[in-house]
């Protein structure tokens, strides 16, 4: 019976959906997070009659006999909408205001990043909570007591005199499609033949870059009303397409009783 594989395929569809749903959750505290949303495609038809066949009678017949084979899961995407600003007082954390992302280097790899709380390492380098470099480097002479960042990116540090002893650009990173870019945990992301070239920018610069908020963090894009309605409706289609498989159970077994 084709519903018992159509309705398994539904079954399966729905888990993975309760997956992305259940990480979205998991991540509603977490500084950057982007969401994701899981998109299904139906699957390959079994064609009887094809719509315009002639019938018995010479007529073309309006419309066909399709069966469909159930639904298959089509892509997990994130979902780069703005998230609501914190305001910490950090004065190293900052928030990206519209597109763009913070470049660290991990070893050999350079990695991305919506995150904005930055540190201060031992040797006076702007670090990330995983003590990665930003990039482009910045150094923060010993000297340094204040450190401002205007929206457009510009770093200002001085010195208990008030004299300014360092000022520096911040750099933003675009991609043509960021929700090609690969997920690796820990808030970074790395490109892919599907995200696109990386295109550098100053922050509100002429490449579409965001501007710089600092004091502040973008927390987590999740919307946890929206994901618990979603889980909800995640759960009854799941418990439908057991039903399916129930029902198709109950008829196969009527069916046998009736041979015997």
């Amino acid at each position: 019976m084709r519903c018992l594989w159509t309705a398994a395929t539904g079954m399966e569809a729905q888990q993975t959906n309760m997956d992305t749903i259940a990480n979205n959750l998991a991540n509603a505290n977490t500084t950057g997070f982007k969401e994701s949303r899981a998109n299904f495609a139906d699957l390959m038809y079994q064609t009887l009659i094809p719509a315009g066949a002639s019938n018995s009678n010479n007529n073309q017949v309006p419309t066909g006999i399709q069966i469909g084979m159930g639904v298959k899961t089509s892509s997990v995407e994130k979902m780069f909408a703005q998230g609501n600003f914190t305001q910490t007082g950090n004065n190293l954390d900052m928030a990206i205001q519209g597109n763009g992302f913070f470049q660290v280097l991990r070893g050999t790899q350079q990695a991305y990043t919506r995150d904005g709380s930055f540190k201060v390492n031992q040797n006076g380098d702007i670090v990330d909570a995983g003590g990665y470099m930003l990039q482009p480097q910045i150094t923060l002479p010993k000297t340094a007591v204040t450190v401002s960042i205007d929206p457009s990116g510009v770093l200002t540090a001085t010195n208990s005199t008030g004299n300014v002893v360092l000022t520096t650009n911040m750099q933003l990173y675009l991609f043509p499609n960021p929700a090609g870019m690969q997920d690796i945990g820990n808030n970074y992301y790395i490109p892919t033949p599907a995200s696109g070239n990386v295109t550098t920018d100053t922050p509100g610069g002429p490449n579409g870059g965001g501007t710089i908020l600092q004091g502040y963090l973008e927390a987590s894009n999740t919307n946890v009303v929206n994901d618990m309605v979603n889980m909800i409706l995640s759960q009854r289609s799941y418990e439908a397409n057991s039903k399916v498989i129930k029902s198709a159970d109950q008829m196969m077994q009527m069916a046998n009783n009736v041979v015997s």
